[in-house]
Parts: structure tokens; sequence; C-alpha cells
């Protein structure tokens, strides 16, 4: 597939040199790259179950926006 991507000159140009040490193309080079970028990504860890607490229940309704208040301002 051909595209076409917007790349720093920098980047570019340090391509250009290593695709010419290597001998090889600067396509070849960044399909490489990205082939394994995209391969040492695997999928996302399963994280561990959040710690919950026994509290003995909530002291105000949080949709009660006048019974927060108070709550947090201790009147």
């Amino acid at each position: 597939m051909k595209t076409t991507l917007n790349i720093d000159d920098r980047v570019m140009a340090r391509l250009r040199r290593e695709a010419a040490r290597r001998g090889c193309t600067m396509s070849e080079l960044v399909e490489t790259a990205l082939r394994l970028l995209l391969q040492t990504r695997g999928e996302p860890a399963d994280l561990p179950p959040l710690p919950s607490f026994r509290s003995g229940g909530h002291l105000v309704d949080i949709a009660d926006r006048d019974a927060l208040y108070h709550a947090m301002e201790g009147r």
C-alpha cells in the first residue's frame, strides 16, 4: 500500500542515512520499524481489581448539592 506521511526533516535525514548504511530502502526500514513497534505492544495486561472498603455506608447523597456542601464544610 502506498501512503503519505509527514516526517520531520531531521528524522528523514537520519532515515536516509540508516537505510543507506543497511543497504535497504527507506520504505523497508520504516516497515520493519513499524512491525517491530506493533509486535512488541501486544495486548494490555489485565489489571488487578481495585480494592474495596467497608465504610459503613454513605453519609451523604452526592446528588444533593446542598447536603454535599454541608458535609464538606462541616456545618
